[in-house]
């Protein structure tokens, strides 16, 4: 992580565990000397639903608390949710985007364009493969955090130690497995 503050939006859906992403990610960036902080932004929806939440990783104190509009980075959990949700909406110029998608090919109908970088990783497999699922959901989201940790250049294991730390050593060990497999799996478009 080259800049001074980084600000990311994550697009999910009700139950796929964005907001867990994000806090996640935020005990990465502290094992990684960083300042951070998440919060969700989401009303009265249910699973299924489309919800956003926000993290923001810094190398000096966060002062700011405000929603991020103009993200350097956008997480998308589902990949149909583009065509729900403009989720490049203020992406920055020089950003990227990171999407749950099987192929190049998937992206294709999704038009996603501008001056952006694309990562795609295949997380709904992942998790299908390690039958990570909850009420017939896949569990993409601590895969598409070990994709996203790899593009913002964390040292996997802090990324396996925040995941035991959230989710215990018995439910984070199939959890860790999958953000592994995102980590290295993960490729630019």
């Amino acid at each position: 992580m080259n800049k001074g503050l980084v600000e990311i939006r994550i697009h999910g859906r009700g139950g796929q565990g964005a907001v867990t992403a994000a806090n996640i990610l935020v005990s990465i960036a502290y094992k990684n000397g960083l300042w951070a902080q998440a919060f969700p932004f989401f009303g009265a929806e249910r699973r299924g639903a489309p919800v956003t939440a926000f993290a923001r990783i810094g190398k000096s104190r966060i002062r700011v608390r405000s929603m991020i509009r103009e993200p350097d980075i956008v997480v998308v959990l589902d990949s149909k949710l583009p065509r729900l949700v403009n989720v490049t909406e203020g992406l920055k110029k020089g950003g990227c985007i990171l999407i749950n998608a099987s192929s190049k090919d998937e992206l294709t109908s999704l038009n996603l364009t501008g001056d952006f970088k694309i990562y795609l990783v295949n997380a709904t497999g992942i998790a299908l493969d390690l039958k990570l699922v909850l009420a017939g959901w896949p569990l993409v989201n601590t895969a598409m955090l070990g994709a996203l940790a790899k593009i913002l250049g964390f040292p996997f294991k802090t990324v396996e130690e925040a995941i035991i730390e959230y989710l215990g050593v018995e439910g984070g060990r199939l959890n860790v497995i999958a953000a592994k497999r995102a980590y290295e799996e993960v490729v630019e478009v």
